[in-house]
């Protein structure tokens, strides 16, 4: 015969939280718990979106593959929470646990990472079957700490293994048991532990038959404990498939659920109007799928879906659906929380659908840069429409573009260089050189210079300008013999014939040397 499994399953926001991080589902194939963290931002939505990843797991045709099933769709649910994060940073920091069961044929397929729990009371024996993956845990496992003092150390929550924003390939712990008739599973979120002893617990699950009045006992027993954190648990038993019995989902308290988690979500946001329809997220974004095909799906089959799972079905804030197969169906779920106007219209960006917001970022620092660019460019081009007259090499020189740096890169270059020794002007002139003399264009930076150039025509050359190129000498003879000066009267020496008198202008046949200064001649 066929095996299936019977089941029940409740979850508790607890006396001290304000919303319920945790979910669950238990079907006739499948059962998992799973408890989120990351506070107030992503929590539920890590839980809800595992859960409701897994569930189309819960069937009865994985051919001896249903290990290998429920590991690749874990790992698959952790990618997609990562996604989320990738897509909405609110949710920085967000993780789950997950403890899991799928049946196939008589095996039962079982894994878990983080510190759920699963439980199993087989042939009289009830033992704990899962390993926590906390930080006291490894210090038991190191003969570092008793069993007894994990209870009060300080760093006790403390998780090293969780699926989220942790770790883009997860370890999970798989293991795989044959299965007999009768034999029961509870699975627990540690909020059943914090506030039960593990003997409480196994009297409770021994001694209640009924798995729905064992689910509540336990969770009530929590309560009346303080229950701290929140509290799920999900009861599966083994049975043959000719029994036909389908457990109705565990009775949650109404006046519990209201103030436990309905108050913690809003309303879907209404596109005007009193009889105008509610927008999802599915509607949000185009290829998604809607809220109550998503219902319509789970109906299939008997199930119980708890916690923050279930409050995402009941109000319409369902995982979006992003990939969906024969095989494998993935879910995301997101937050929501954003004001909304008079309209009906999400006015905080966390309702934009996530392709919108990843590519709002990119595309405004792209505009940035071209804009930039543009500044930039117009600027430079300007600069090489300005002039100015500076020196270069001791030359008046024209410069295209402006006299600064922009970092290593000058803002001009030397348009043209001129025979104009800087040296020879006045001082006045070449100090005003030095802070270079602009112009509006090309045609004033010449103007500049040959007003430059006229200055220096009017310098008279000082003693020591210039240099003294003689003159050819005319003479009747084919050779000159030096003259040497002869006495005259008075022992005076006279000049001798052929030269100029110092005294006088006159010339004997032989040209004036001629004076030049740099720049002219006078």
């Amino acid at each position: 015969m066929a095996l299936v499994l019977r089941f029940a399953a409740r979850s508790d926001v607890g006396m001290v939280r304000s919303k319920n991080d945790d979910s669950a589902y238990a079907g006739r194939y499948l059962a998992v718990v799973a408890d989120g963290m990351g506070g107030h931002a992503g929590g539920n939505v890590a839980s809800a979106s595992t859960v409701l990843d897994l569930v189309h797991l819960d069937r009865a045709d994985h051919a001896g593959n249903a290990g290998t099933h429920l590991a690749d769709e874990i790992q698959t649910a952790n990618s997609l929470l990562s996604e989320l994060v990738s897509t909405n940073t609110q949710l920085a920091g967000m993780g789950t646990t997950v403890t899991a069961l799928l049946l196939d044929g008589d095996r039962l397929e079982l894994a878990h990472i983080g510190d759920s729990r699963a439980y199993r009371l087989k042939d009289g024996v009830f033992q704990q079957i899962t390993r926590d993956h906390t930080f006291v845990q490894r210090l038991i496992d190191e003969g570092r700490l008793r069993p007894e003092e994990a209870e009060v150390h300080p760093h006790k929550n403390v998780l090293m293994r969780v699926l989220g924003d942790v770790d883009a390939s997860p370890e999970l712990d798989l293991e795989s048991f044959d299965v007999t008739p009768g034999e029961r599973w509870l699975l627990c979120s540690d909020g059943l532990n914090a506030v039960l002893s593990e003997h409480i617990v196994e009297q409770v699950f021994r001694e209640t038959a009924d798995l729905r009045q064992c689910v509540n006992a336990l969770v009530e027993l929590t309560l009346a404990g303080g229950s701290p954190d929140n509290i799920t648990v999900a009861i599966v038993e083994v049975t043959e498939a000719d029994d036909d019995e389908v457990l109705p989902p565990a009775v949650i308290p109404p006046a519990r659920e209201a103030a436990g988690e309905r108050e913690q979500s809003p309303a879907p946001v209404s596109k005007g109007g009193d009889d105008s329809p509610a927008v999802t997220d599915g509607e949000l974004l185009g290829a998604a799928i809607r809220a109550d095909i998503i219902r319509e799906d789970l109906l299939t089959r008997p199930h119980v879906l708890v916690g923050s799972a279930a409050l995402a079905t009941e109000t319409g804030q369902i995982p979006i659906v992003t990939q969906r197969s024969s095989e494998r169906r993935a879910a995301m779920m997101l937050t929501h929380g954003g004001e909304t106007s008079a309209e009906g219209e999400a006015t905080d960006d966390q309702d934009l659908p996530p392709t919108k917001r990843r590519w709002l970022m990119p595309a405004f620092l792209g505009l940035t840069a071209l804009i930039l660019v543009a500044v930039v460019g117009f600027g430079y081009t300007w600069t090489q429409t300005r002039y100015y007259v500076a020196e270069s090499e001791n030359k008046v020189a024209i410069y295209s573009g402006v006299p600064q740096s922009v970092g290593p890169f000058r803002l001009s270059e030397v348009y043209e260089v001129t025979d104009i020794p800087v040296s020879n002007l006045p001082e006045y002139q070449r100090s005003r050189l030095v802070n270079t003399l602009p112009a509006s264009d090309l045609q004033e930076a010449e103007r500049i210079v040959e007003d430059l150039r006229s200055e220096l025509r009017a310098v008279p050359c000082s003693p020591g300008e210039g240099t003294s190129t003689p003159a050819p000498v005319t003479t009747d003879t084919a050779t000159t013999e030096p003259s040497t000066p002869s006495p005259g009267p008075g022992g005076d020496a006279t000049p001798a014939p052929g030269t100029s008198d110092p005294a006088g202008d006159r010339s004997s046949g032989e040209a004036q040397p001629q004076i030049t200064c740099d720049g002219g001649s006078r």
